[in-house]
């Protein structure tokens, strides 16, 4: 098992809070807080990339 570092929940109001980890591999993490132990993994690459496309407005019309 990987040593996950998790930065402190992002809520919103009134939903779901996600976490983000890394660990010292080159792996990212997101759970939902609190269910940690059911993470998805994949590369930091990868969740640099995805921080940067929602921040690029590339997921907006999920909302």
């Amino acid at each position: 098992m990987a040593d996950i570092t998790w930065e402190e929940p992002f809520c919103a109001e009134g939903s779901a809070c996600f976490r983000l980890g890394t660990d010292t591999t080159g792996n990212a993490y997101i759970a939902i807080a609190g269910a940690e132990e059911h993470h998805l993994t994949d590369t930091r690459e990868a969740l640099r990339t995805l921080i940067l496309d929602i921040k690029a407005g590339k997921m907006d019309h999920l909302l």
